[in-house]
């Protein structure tokens, strides 16, 4: 993060939100761009936070393939469903049982843009169901997309990456109304100009 400070990228993340450290959170965010990472991970770090991550991730990236491989965090192959709600429902449990964080981006891949795409939910809803005991932290990403508007050379001068975590919500109900909500409050915090 403090790298990207020389391009002018001022980080700014917004949480007046009391989040208990005694409790599974699931943390659901749009995704904008591999900049939302390091910021979630410095920020919410007294969470532990592990990372829902394409299986290509594991490999080739130095230190960021061997955590996501030996730090907790799912792996999951879009092309195998099987594969990929395994990992999920292992991560859920582990999260439950250890009081940690799971972090996920429902949208699937990075919007290029910064308009929101849509939810698949299926992910979430194996994390819901997995780890009934943890809260949902909602949290909107804005801006990290400029870092990358042209690519990963040049980047992009001057960003203002904003982060806003929303009032948490209690995993229970209809999951398909509850995540409707999520998506809602997210959505009403990303600025697409």
């Amino acid at each position: 993060m403090r790298c990207t400070n020389v391009l002018g990228t001022r980080y700014n993340f917004k949480n007046q939100q009391e989040i208990p450290a005694n409790r599974p959170l699931i943390i659901v965010t749009n995704h904008q761009s591999m900049y939302d990472i390091p910021p979630i991970i410095w920020y919410m770090r007294k969470f532990h936070p592990k990372f829902v991550s394409k299986i290509e991730l594991g490999k080739g990236i130095p230190s960021v393939s061997f955590n996501l491989r030996h730090g907790g965090s799912a792996l999951i192959d879009r092309k195998d469903p099987k594969q990929s709600i395994a990992e999920l429902q292992k991560l859920a449990k582990y999260i439950g049982a250890n009081n940690r964080s799971a972090v996920i981006f429902p949208e699937g891949t990075r919007s290029r843009n910064g308009v929101p795409k849509p939810f698949r939910t299926t992910g979430l809803k194996v994390m819901l169901k997995n780890a009934p005991s943890a809260l949902i932290v909602p949290i909107s990403i804005n801006n990290s997309w400029k870092l990358l508007r042209y690519g990963k050379f040049p980047m992009g001068l001057g960003s203002h990456v904003t982060f806003e975590v929303h009032p948490p919500m209690e995993n229970s109900g209809n999951a398909d109304e509850l995540i409707a909500e999520i998506e809602k409050q997210i959505v009403a915090g990303v600025n697409t100009n």
